[in-house]
Parts: C-alpha cells; structure tokens; sequence
C-alpha cells in the first residue's frame, strides 16, 4: 500500500510539505533547548549621572563607564535578556526623562523615598546606603551632625544630602549639579561641610586622593538606593528578578567585592521607608486631597520672584561693567599701537572662542584650587565670581559691536572735524559716539537679551537665580514640565519687556535725531 502510495506525486507532494512543517516547528519550538531571558535581546536605556564614583563614573580606558552600578546594571541585564545601553545626564534630570519615557530606567546612587515613589517606581533595594558628613582636616569644630547647625554647606542637588541638610537650623545650604562639586568647593575653603553619599566620599578622599578632606561622622538614617522606571513601565517585575538571581547566583558580592571592601548587608525586598510610608500615606491624602498641588503653586509664587530678581541685578551689573570695559577695549582696537591692539585682539579672541561655562569655572574653582596649590589662599565668593564671569564674557562681546559702530561712521566726518579744529576726543564725543551709538543700540539690545538668559550658567556654581531656583522646586516635587514652563515663561517676560524699553529707546532717538 505505501508503494501506492508513493508513487503518484500528489501524495509525494504531501509527504514533502509535512516533512518541512515539522521541520520548522522542531526548530523553533525545540523542546531539547533550555529556554531562558538570557536567549532574548531587547534594547533598554538606562540613565545614569558619571560623576558619583565609585558607584558610576568614565572609563580609566576613556570608553564608556564603569563602577558598581553600572556592574550591576549589565548583569541585571544579562539575567533576563535586556541589551543594557547608558546615557549620561545630570542627576536632577533623571527623573524628568522617566517622566517623559525619554529613557527605560535610571540607576545612580538613588535613595528610596516616599516623595520620588509618587513620581516612579522603583526596584527592590540594590544598595544600603548613607550620608557621610566631610569638612577639611583642620576643622576641629565639626565633630557631628549637631555641629551643623548654622554652618554653610554644601550638597549636590535633589539627593538625599540635600534634603537632610535643609533640616538643619540655620543653614546656610549652597546646591551644585554633582558630588564632584560640593567636594571642590569644601576643598576651596568656601564652605564649612559636606553632606554626601558614604560611598562617594570615601572614594574621593581614599582612591580619588581628594587631600585636605576628612570624615568627621555620618547622618544615621537607614538608606537604600534603588532602580527607578517610569511608573507605568512593565519591567519592574523583570528587574527585580535580575536583582534576586544575581543575588542567588553569588555574582552581586563578587561585583561589590570588586569596588567595595567587606561584605554586603542583607537587603529588604520593600525599603522600609516606603513601608513606613504607606501606613501613614491614606491618613495624609484624606486630610489634604491636594497635597501635591498646593505646594508646587506655592513655591512658584514664593521663588521664582526671588530668581528672577536675581537674574536682573546679575543682568544689570554684568551689562554695566561690560559696557565700560568694551568701550575701553573698542578704543583700544581702533587705535595705532599694534602690541596694544593684539593684545586685546587675544583677549576678545578667547572670550569669544570659550564657552562661557568654561571660563566660569576657571574663575570659579580653577583659580582658588590654582592658589591654594602654590601655598596662597585666596578664594572667591560665588556672586563676584559670577559678576567677574558674565562681565568678562560680555565685555569681548561688546567690544566688537562698539568697534564696529565706530568704524561704520564715514572718515569723512573725522576730516571735517580736524578742518574745525577739533582734536581726537571732540570729535568721538560729539561727532563720532552719538551717530555710533544709534547704529550700536539694536545689537546691544540683543547682547543684553542674551546675556539675561545667559545668566542661567551660574546656577552651576549654586547661584540661586532663577533658573536654579526651578531645580530646587523640581529637586523637591518633581512637576518639571509645569515648573520648566513656568520658568521659561518668566525669561519670556524679562527679554520681551527688554526688547519693549530697547524699541522705544530708538524710536525716541530717531523723534531727537
């Protein structure tokens, strides 16, 4: 009968299309193969601030990053089949782009609190932690936290160290975008302490050979940094069974063997400040259904007058002392001395050339630490600093817009000045300026107009203006689209009152002219 069968080429036909049907249904469901995540590759972003080491910062090869949180993100990764891809932001704005699902998660020494629970979610703890309090070696008067009151400290942003030093009776609390910061400024000599992260410091002072640094004593609270995701991730199950298999399997204390000394601790599957948090959290919610929208208006209202008006003094200050000393300079370049002209030709050059950044820091932490490494100290406050920065910048900026102001009025005019009688500075004063100023009044309306938003850069260096003090708020609610909003809002109104009172200026010299 299969002699029959096989030959007429339907039944043939058959028998070959049932062979490769089985065929490619063994292949792709092998029972034989041992299934696992690790088989799956799906591309995951994970945010991360490099500059909190030992925990994550650059590569000693220059590729890529390293430390124990990058460590345990890959292996969480590998456990269950997620292709682990970094990208570095600023640690404030971690939550922010999970808000946004601009990244998958973020990982980077972040504590476990009640208050970033209600913004995203977070993994089961990976890390105890807590807050170690840093002042200069020959500082006898801080011993411990108690000692703290009434002294300057400085902290980085939206963390933890933040937080507990704000709790502080009369202190005076100075916040910088990373740890890396705070900790330069205490070497500077211009703060009293440091509240940071354990860890972190003693990496600066023991690997880092941060010098003239010590550890007086450390904040006792039970900390324990976890993975955040946006709350409406579906992988947060998926993470915590990476955590718990790494955990299993013995790789998380060879990874913490490898930049730690000792042991790890237990870890909770639930950090206790959330659990302590959800017994009391619907007593809270019933007694104040607003809770988090009161605040936000009110904090609003209460700081961002206080930044702007910040930024207007910085404005003013800087556009006065750049306007002398462009002047000077735009003399100095029309002028016949040639060695007198290159040299303000370098200068201009390179306040030109720089980003404005750059030369803040120089000004800032350069040349203190500069100084200080020759045996001198000298240090300088951060509003000088910032007056000094945004004048100096603006000054080469200015310089070119008055040379070239002078210079477009017609040699004519100084040759029938000189036929007058007239000598060099009669003729600039009332002949040359008033026509130059004119032609120079719409580019130094858009200088000044810049230079407000410009004013935005010093918040690197804590300068509580008014765009720093929409991180602060952001720090502390983590509305950042409604408080971002609102501090754009506030620049809006600030340039565009400038470009109004700069429009009537020339209208009200044109009616003169």
């Amino acid at each position: 009968m299969l002699k029959y069968f096989f030959r007429h080429r339907k039944s043939k036909v058959i028998i070959f299309g049932f062979l490769i049907f089985v065929c490619i249904l063994l292949t792709t469901f092998n029972p034989f193969e041992k299934k696992s995540f690790a088989n799956e590759s799906i591309s995951f972003t994970v945010g991360t601030e490099p500059t909190f080491p030992p925990l994550e910062m650059p590569s000693a090869t220059g590729n890529g990053l390293e430390g124990f949180d990058i460590d345990l993100m890959n292996a969480i990764g590998k456990e269950v089949g997620l292709n682990i891809v970094f990208e570095s932001m600023p640690f404030d704005g971690l939550i922010p782009a999970l808000q946004s699902n601009t990244i998958d998660a973020a990982i980077g020494g972040i504590t476990i609190t009640p208050e970033r629970a209600k913004s995203v979610r977070f993994s089961s703890p990976y890390f105890k932690a807590g807050l170690a309090i840093a002042v200069q070696q020959s500082n006898e008067v801080i011993k411990n936290y108690d000692d703290l009151k009434g002294k300057k400290i400085a902290v980085a942003i939206g963390t933890t160290g933040a937080i507990a030093a704000s709790k502080i009776p009369n202190a005076q609390v100075i916040t910088f975008d990373s740890a890396v910061l705070a900790l330069q400024e205490l070497v500077n000599g211009k703060v009293d302490a440091v509240l940071n992260d354990t860890p972190v410091t003693l990496y600066a002072i023991k690997d880092a050979g941060l010098q003239k640094i010590k550890i007086v004593g450390t904040v006792e609270e039970e900390e324990y940094y976890g993975i955040i995701l946006p709350n409406n991730s579906d992988k947060v199950a998926l993470i915590n069974y990476g955590l718990y298999e790494i955990l299993r399997n013995g790789n998380y204390n060879a990874i913490y063997r490898k930049w730690f000394s000792g042991e790890p601790t237990n870890l909770p599957i639930i950090a206790p400040s959330l659990i302590a948090s959800a017994n009391s959290s619907s007593n809270n919610t019933q007694n104040n259904p607003n809770l988090t929208n009161q605040p936000l208006a009110l904090l609003l209202i209460q700081k961002l007058p206080q930044g702007a008006l910040v930024t207007i003094t910085l404005t003013s200050f800087s556009i006065f002392f750049g306007l002398i000393g462009g002047s000077l300079i735009a003399f100095g370049l029309i002028s016949r001395r040639k060695i007198l002209k290159t040299i303000l030709r370098i200068y201009v050059e390179f306040f030109r050339g720089t980003p404005m950044l750059v030369q803040l820091f120089i000004i800032y932490f350069g040349l203190p630490a500069f100084f200080q490494g020759i045996g001198l100290s000298w240090s300088l406050q951060r509003f000088p600093a910032a007056i000094i920065a945004l004048s100096l910048n603006v000054t080469a900026y200015l310089a070119e817009i008055i040379r070239g102001g002078i210079e477009s009025i017609d040699s004519g005019q100084w040759e029938a000045c000189e036929s007058l009688g007239m000598n060099y500075w009669q003729t600039m004063k009332e002949v040359i300026l008033p026509q130059a100023f004119r032609r120079i009044l719409p580019p130094l309306g858009n200088e000044f107009i810049t230079l407000i938003k410009d004013t935005s850069l010093v918040a690197v260096i804590g300068f509580a203006e008014l765009f720093r003090q929409g991180q602060l708020i952001v720090a502390t609610t983590y509305q950042s689209f409604a408080v971002y909003i609102t501090v754009a809002l506030v620049y809006l109104c600030l340039t565009t009152l400038s470009s109004f009172i700069f429009k009537w200026t020339e209208r009200r010299l044109k009616i003169l002219n």
